[in-house]
């Protein structure tokens, strides 16, 4: 029967332990000198040699015949011992003998003498799971203390940190570290040469970087490659089901491109195959990771690869990302909430977010959206539109003396000042209103007692400018969606807001002081003199003023403001 790779290539010695040298040396002087502990704790991660090693010594310390600290594997007790039928080695597995009763069993047995061995040792695996009943702790607490001369303890776990002080305190404690990927592709070359299979360099090296540090790992994805006869980068990818890994890197490219469309489509195309958009994200934010490794350490990066994407791939990614929108992209990733009620929907925002780093709340986005004010205003672009250059004003002796039967005319906003009211004029929220102050906010503004002085005259518009008629019109519909709603509902209501429009000149009307408060501002005023710009194609002036559609005065309704004056957040005095 075919027996996997891991178990038959399971070191038997402690010289065939790889990359866990300061481990097995030091056990290896231990068995030479007899200086042997009654309890050890062996802790590191998952495929690092742990109960391996565990098992060489109970062999070694029970070995007739040792070699260097090593077990000879020839003698009766250590063959006993590989063909379990030496009962005086017990393996348990914690997570299933995890019970007081079953540490009970454990503590009264020990106390027996070994039948055909010199030392009777108990390799209690995942030791850890004794934490879910403090009692068992307690029960082997004793015996560890003061355990009989022939008894052993070997304690493998993988999160020492769940163990008990006080048990801890009473073993050996050896730690296993991570194996370097070196030395697992070194030994997966060793072994596939054992078993007549044609593996690369380079397919080794790939397959230490996806074990993570372990060599159990490691023989297990060789074993998965064994099918084909030669063995490749691109058979190993293939075997692991990650060729997708490519369309990976080409949502990646997406990204670094701002190309939202293919970013979009690409993530579509992979959901419709059944890829969630969590695990999508997930794998996007592993290679961002595997780029800015390479790009903060580039030499000695590369053994911290997950070794999914190729060199070659990473390079061209770090040589165009910058390392702060990888950052800021890992961030955003992790901030999406890709296990609500609509994960599709989580994911597209956040991949538009990556492409277009301006429309997130990052730091890096404000930054983008700061470099573009400032590229516009090194550009010469302005929020609002340069008044029109004047021509040049007559002598004073050539300008008329006014006529006493016509009205003086309203005096021109200053050339140095908005055409536009500011929200000093308007009252405290929290101020109460009279019907003297209603009166004094609805009253049109004084004319001049003076002539007012030459008015600049605007340039002149191109010859194919559209008629000035509807053009009040398009400017209400074209600022649909592009201001707030509340302010939008109040500039199309004709009640509350009206304007001309002359070939040169748009004059806009506001009925009440709500209406000039939320509308008579900077920021409605750029919008006006861009679309304004769009519809007309030249620059027009804008002028703000006080009335209703037909130029005059608007008068409260003091009926409804006594009736609103019923309500007890409302007053008038």
């Amino acid at each position: 029967m075919y027996q996997a790779l891991y178990r038959k290539w399971r070191p038997q010695t402690f010289d065939d332990v790889v990359g866990q040298e300061h481990v097995t040396s030091t056990l290896k002087r231990q068995v030479q000198t007899g200086r042997l502990s009654h309890a050890y704790l062996f802790s590191g991660t998952r495929g690092t040699g742990k109960t391996t090693c565990a098992r060489i010594l109970a062999r070694a310390v029970n070995c007739e015949h040792p070699v260097d600290g090593n077990p000879c594997n020839q003698c009766a007790a250590c063959r006993g011992i590989l063909d379990e039928s030496v009962l005086d080695v017990v393996e348990l597995d914690a997570a299933s003998h995890n019970g007081v009763d079953d540490v009970r069993a454990l503590r009264d047995e020990a106390v027996f003498s070994p039948a055909s061995v010199k030392k009777r040792v108990y390799i209690i695996d995942e030791a850890h799971s004794l934490a879910t009943s403090s009692m068992a702790f307690n029960a082997l607490l004793k015996i560890l203390e003061e355990p009989p001369e022939h008894v052993m303890f070997i304690l493998c776990t993988t999160a020492p940190q769940k163990i008990l002080p006080t048990i801890v305190s009473r073993c050996q404690r050896h730690s296993f570290g991570r194996i370097e990927p070196d030395a697992i592709a070194a030994r997966l070359l060793y072994v596939a040469g054992q078993e007549k299979m044609d593996l690369t360099a380079d397919a080794a090296a790939l397959l230490a970087r996806m074990a993570d540090g372990g060599m159990r790992d490691a023989l297990s994805l060789l074993d998965q490659c064994a099918a084909g006869e030669h063995i490749d980068e691109a058979a190993v990818l293939s075997a692991m089901g990650l060729a997708g890994s490519r369309r990976t890197a080409e949502l990646l490219d997406a990204v670094a491109a701002g190309d939202t469309e293919r970013a979009l489509r690409g993530f579509a195309a992979l959901w419709q195959d059944g890829k969630e958009p969590a695990g999508i994200l997930d794998e996007l934010a592993g290679l961002m990771r595997d780029v800015l490794l390479l790009q903060v350490a580039p030499k000695g990066g590369e053994a911290l690869l997950s070794g999914i994407y190729d060199l070659k791939t990473l390079r061209r990614f770090a040589d165009k990302i910058p390392g702060a929108r990888l950052m800021d992209g890992m961030r955003a990733i992790r901030a999406a909430d890709t296990g609500g009620s609509d994960p599709r929907r989580a994911a597209e925002m956040c991949l538009v977010e990556l492409c277009v780093p301006e429309t997130g709340d990052s730091l890096q986005g404000l930054k983008n959206r700061v470099a573009k004010l400032e590229a516009a205003l090194q550009s010469g672009a302005a929020l609002s539109a340069p008044a029109p250059e004047a021509k040049d004003a007559p002598a004073p002796e050539d300008i008329p003396a006014p006529r006493k039967d016509v009205p003086a005319k309203e005096p021109a906003p200053a050339e140095d000042a908005p055409p536009w009211y500011t929200d000093e004029d308007a009252p405290p929220a929290d101020a109460t209103a009279s019907e003297a102050e209603i009166e004094r906010l609805y009253a049109p503004a004084p004319a001049a007692e003076a002539p007012a002085p030459a008015e600049p005259i605007p340039a002149a518009p191109p010859a194919d400018a559209p008629a000035a008629e509807g053009v009040w019109e398009a400017l209400v519909a074209g600022l649909h969606g592009r201001m707030d709603m509340g302010a939008y509902a109040m500039l199309k209501t004709p009640t509350q807001v009206s304007g001309t429009a002359t070939a040169d000149t748009l004059t806009v009307r506001f009925a009440t002081p709500i209406a000039k408060m939320m509308l008579g501002t900077p920021a409605v005023m750029g919008l006006m003199q861009e679309q304004l710009r769009a519809i007309a194609g030249h620059e027009m002036r804008i002028v703000f003023t006080e009335g209703g559609p037909d130029g005059q005065p608007v008068k409260p309704d003091m009926a409804k403001l006594e009736a609103l004056s019923k309500f007890g957040n409302i007053k008038f005095e």
